[in-house]
């Protein structure tokens, strides 16, 4: 007797690769602290940032030594990041880039009380570091010192968010082509355009309702630019993972990673976001 037909499987469902209770639990606490922090006392928020600075240096190095043997020293990292926050939030872009160039004397310095042998390394590795996580975050704490500074910040957490958003349910549900396959292969084109389509709608209601002598137009021109270096930004770290041979920077985070891996669309966009706001509607 022939052999019974067998029944054809079951398709498979698509997976969203994390734990995705976790991810919006912790997702939604840290949201509550932020707005928490953001809309109490200025300089709390401040803290944040500063908070956030050094953790994503720890991991950042940690990760650099683990599987590169980069040896980039954390100490004058950590120290000059959470000074080169302050220092932006209380005088600006020029404090911002004093602090920054004295972090980078502070790591060349420091390397120096260790051995010769991958001195370039380290230290090239220290400098990228500090521009990387500390100084571009300064462009955060530089958007709170306006008069509207909290709802300049809460634009640029939205914008951000929803273009990872729109970016990842687009992608999930209807994406066919790669956008980067060999530096991300999840993401697609169809979800680039979500990103876009999502950003530029909140970007049009964030402009004209949150900040001051904002239009429509303008927000519909903040959320494309966001959603370019959001994108740009994601790709920008993953390509740090690939060539580490990683998939997280950590393990801070339940269901998202560690904290450079909620950084990575955040980081580029500051300067984005706080340079266009200026263009718009001034510093404030």
């Amino acid at each position: 007797m022939p052999d019974a037909p067998q029944p054809a499987p079951a398709p498979q469902k698509k997976s969203a690769g994390r734990d995705l209770s976790a991810a919006i639990g912790v997702g939604v606490g840290l949201g509550a602290v932020i707005v928490a922090s953001l809309f109490v006392v200025k300089a709390v928020f401040v803290g944040v940032i500063a908070v956030a600075v050094v953790v994503g240096l720890w991991e950042l190095t940690s990760r650099l030594k683990e599987r590169k043997g980069i040896d980039a020293p954390l100490v004058p990292l950590a120290l000059g990041g959470a000074a080169m926050v302050v220092a932006g939030y209380v005088r600006g872009a020029e404090g911002a880039w004093v602090a920054m160039a004295l972090t980078a004397l502070a790591v060349l310095v420091w390397r120096m009380t260790a051995p010769p042998e991958g001195y370039l390394k380290d230290v090239t590795a220290g400098l990228f570091a500090a521009f990387y996580v500390p100084f571009l975050a300064t462009f955060v704490a530089m958007m709170l010192t306006a008069d509207d500074g909290p709802w300049r910040v809460l634009t640029f957490l939205l914008l951000t968010v929803v273009s990872d958003t729109g970016a990842y349910a687009v992608g999930w549900r209807f994406g066919k082509r790669k956008l980067a396959p060999r530096i991300s292969p999840g993401k697609t084109r169809e979800g680039l355009l979500g990103a876009v389509a999502f950003s530029m709608a909140a970007g049009a209601l964030c402009m004209q309702f949150l900040i001051d002598d904002g239009s429509w137009w303008h927000g519909l021109l903040l959320g494309l630019a966001v959603a370019a270096s959001a994108t740009l930004g994601d790709l920008g770290e993953s390509m740090i993972k690939r060539d580490l041979g990683i998939k997280d920077m950590g393990t801070l985070l339940p269901g998202h990673g560690g904290i450079m891996d909620r950084l990575d669309s955040l980081l580029p966009t500051a300067p984005v976001v706080w340079l266009l706001l200026v263009v718009f509607v001034g510093s404030g």
